[in-house]
């Protein structure tokens, strides 16, 4: 068989969705990155008990949608794989670049930008590839990208603060020190650690206690 893999470039349209307004009032806008099997409109409810006036919600979706085992009734979606990740992180950081040009944030506003789950790894992945200087950068549950280095953050001046639950199943002690090894490298230590009593979960008191 002589198949040749082939790559074609092409106009795509995406959602995303939004909580609350931008207004003058706003004093927060988070940029929160889901994890696989949500979709952004869903994951919005982790956000719903933050201040409405003091802040707005901005959720990407993901691209690669899929209906979710073991029923294949409700839909789902996913940010990477193994497979072709060069070429699809720069198609999700296009998307993000997107989002911030429609969104057009104040620069005198509290940029916190948080990823969950498999969602930490496109967060972090923007941050260190457009040198998105924001106040807060979230980890929240997930890994962090093997091929960013403590060169990627030497521009970065915000709080980092890495997020997970004791229970995880996902990731057990091992893991945990790894990643809290990792996250200490890429930023020289100037990261609040926040482990909690809890599962693979968004924690929402501790997402309401960062601003």
């Amino acid at each position: 068989m002589n198949s040749i893999e082939k790559e074609i470039s092409y106009t795509t349209t995406n959602s995303y969705s939004t909580l609350n307004s931008l207004t003058k009032k706003t004093k927060n806008v988070w940029f929160v990155c889901h994890g696989m099997g949500y979709l952004s409109r869903y994951f919005l409810k982790y956000f719903v008990k933050l201040n409405t006036e003091e802040n707005y919600i901005i959720a990407p979706q993901a691209q690669s949608k899929y209906y979710v085992p073991p029923k294949f009734k409700h839909v789902g979606a996913s940010w990477l794989t193994k497979e072709n990740t060069l070429k699809e992180t720069e198609n999700v950081l296009r998307n993000f670049d997107a989002i911030f040009e429609t969104e057009q944030i104040p620069e005198d506003i509290n940029l916190i930008v948080l990823g969950y789950s498999q969602g930490v790894s496109v967060a972090m992945r923007y941050v260190a590839k457009r040198k998105l200087q924001c106040s807060q950068l979230v980890l929240h549950s997930g890994g962090i990208p093997k091929e960013l280095n403590a060169n990627d953050f030497k521009f970065f001046k915000g709080k980092v603060s890495l997020i997970y639950g004791i229970n995880d199943e996902y990731l057990n002690d091992e893991r945990m020190e790894y990643e809290t090894n990792r996250v200490n490298e890429l930023f020289t230590n100037n990261v609040n650690i926040i482990p909690f009593e809890g599962t693979h979960e968004v924690n929402v008191k501790l997402v309401n206690s960062l601003v």
